[in-house]
């Protein structure tokens, strides 16, 4: 089981292929639901990581994914200039789904 990256820029590609992980550069919708397709048929992954822009451009497949297939483990992930969430989007989660302000 392995780890397998699918970006939209070289930098993230290469600092995590640094790690070991392999992956592709895509950087248009049809090529990114193609390649999370492919990763997703692929037994040999066991996790599935895509930066938020790409998750961006196709949030129902990584939804999909996410909720009706035990594997791989999709996980979204920033790239080299930083996440677009919120900075307390933890908290919020948290507050959310509990009710308890931190």
């Amino acid at each position: 089981m392995r780890y397998y990256l699918i970006c939209d820029n070289t930098d993230t590609q290469t600092g995590l292929r640094m790690a070991g992980i392999e992956g592709v550069v895509v950087h248009e919708k049809p090529e990114a639901e193609r390649c999370i397709a492919d990763a997703v048929a692929d037994e040999s992954i066991a996790v599935l990581l895509v930066t938020e822009k790409l998750a961006s451009l196709c949030p129902a497949l990584i939804n999909d994914i996410k909720l009706n297939f035990s594997r791989p483990l999709l996980v979204v992930i920033p790239d080299r200039h930083g996440t677009t969430r919120p900075p307390d989007s933890i908290t919020r989660h948290i507050r959310e789904a509990i009710g308890v302000k931190l």
